[in-house]
């Protein structure tokens, strides 16, 4: 009875692989010497195909399905066993799964940058990545051309492969497209239709196919685009000399909300800002208008330690006017349009507040001359 048993497990009577692994695409069933036994189940899944292996030659390919490893299932190893009609013998085979899922998220990407020469910026350096998906359309010609004699053969065995063919058609591709650098992100869908067609015939020689491939960027150097984000801003500008005078504004505003010691900032600024309006229009090119030298007529900027004089708004029937230095005020008391009970505002200033209550306006009305006495009439 011992003899019996042994021999019983010496032969292999179901063969299937349930491994749910997925990064590996093929897998060898191990009989570790073993013989199979004449008719013996084979379970071939969905998403597998079996590839039988004997004595070196690749002898059958089972697709998904249940088989009884019979002489009219076995044709072409039944050939390379000579074996007659009725023949029941156990034989030794190797047997792979190959896996024929797909395999997704696969990267792809450009170890070095790739020239081209664009018709807006001459020649320019591009990055680019992506993913892509594979899948096994012809198990024999796979086993045949990539994975050999290999037991646990996974997908990143032959990914490094792929990468290289398709940076060598996508650098092809985008030498030869003649598409902008500009315009390259809103045709990713058909640079990546073209990259896919071109890399079709070199992938089926492996017994493989790409059912999705994406480029999921396209990018230049940093350095170029630090200078396209300057043109994009230079567009965003538009009218430099209202932009100047909005610059004029703003540098007034700030420099008045500071202490005596903005004051060259503040003439800085004003300089800056005349001297942008001062400058006549100039012709634009593709980066934007060409600097010029400051006019010879600009003014210097005022002497550094000088304080600003405090300017102020004033409320005259209700609307803002100004604003106003304190000598111009000081006119506007002596003709009656300026009182004590004028509402004025300056940047800083917490609200409007009565000119008799800010004490450097109080005293326009202290230093105002009497009223001149009317001339006695002569007789």
């Amino acid at each position: 009875m011992a003899i019996l048993d042994f021999l019983s497990g010496e032969f292999i009577d179901v063969i299937e692989w349930t491994a749910d692994d997925r990064d590996t695409m093929v897998w060898r069933y191990e009989t570790r010497g073993n013989a199979i036994k004449y008719g013996a189940k084979l379970t071939v899944r969905e998403g597998q195909a079996a590839v039988f292996i004997h004595e070196g030659q690749l002898a059958d390919v089972f697709g998904p399905g249940l088989y009884l490893l019979e002489t009219n299932n076995l044709p072409i190893l039944t050939r390379l066993q000579h074996w007659d009609h009725g023949f029941r013998s156990p034989f030794k085979s190797e047997i792979y799964f190959v896996s024929t899922t797909r395999f997704n998220d696969l990267k792809w990407g450009t170890k070095n940058p790739i020239i081209a020469r664009d018709p807006e910026f001459g020649p320019v350096r591009i990055r680019a990545f992506g993913t892509y998906s594979m899948r096994v359309t012809d198990p024999a010609r796979f086993m045949a051309e990539i994975v050999g004699t290999d037991g646990d053969f996974t997908r990143d065995e032959i990914s490094f492969q792929l990468r290289n063919v398709i940076v060598q058609e996508f650098s092809r591709m985008i030498a030869g497209s003649g598409i902008r650098v500009l315009d390259m992100a809103a045709n990713t869908e058909q640079l990546g239709q073209m990259v896919a067609k071109a890399i079709a015939p070199t992938i089926a020689a492996y017994g493989l196919t790409i059912p999705e491939f994406y480029i999921e960027n396209i990018s230049l150097p940093d350095a170029v685009e630090a200078m396209l984000d300057k043109r994009t801003s230079m567009g965003i500008v538009g009218d430099l000399n209202r932009f100047g005078q909005y610059a004029q504004a703003e540098a007034m505003l700030n420099a008045a909300q500071n202490d005596g010691g903005a004051g060259a900032g503040f003439g800085a600024a004003m300089g800056a800002a005349m001297g942008m309006n001062a400058r006549p229009a100039q012709v634009a090119g593709p980066w934007g208008a060409a600097p010029q030298p400051a006019p010879s007529n600009a003014l210097p900027p005022p002497l550094p330690g000088r304080a600003v004089e405090t300017v102020w708004h004033i409320a005259n029937g209700g609307s803002p006017e100004g604003p106003y230095g304190r000598g111009h005020l000081g006119r506007l008391a002596s003709e009656g349009k300026f009182t004590r009970d004028t509402l004025v505002w300056t940047p800083g200033q917490d609200g409007w507040q009565s000119a008799d209550d800010v004490p450097e306006l109080a005293q326009l009305f202290t230093m105002l001359p009497p009223p001149v006495p009317a001339r006695p009439k002569s007789d």
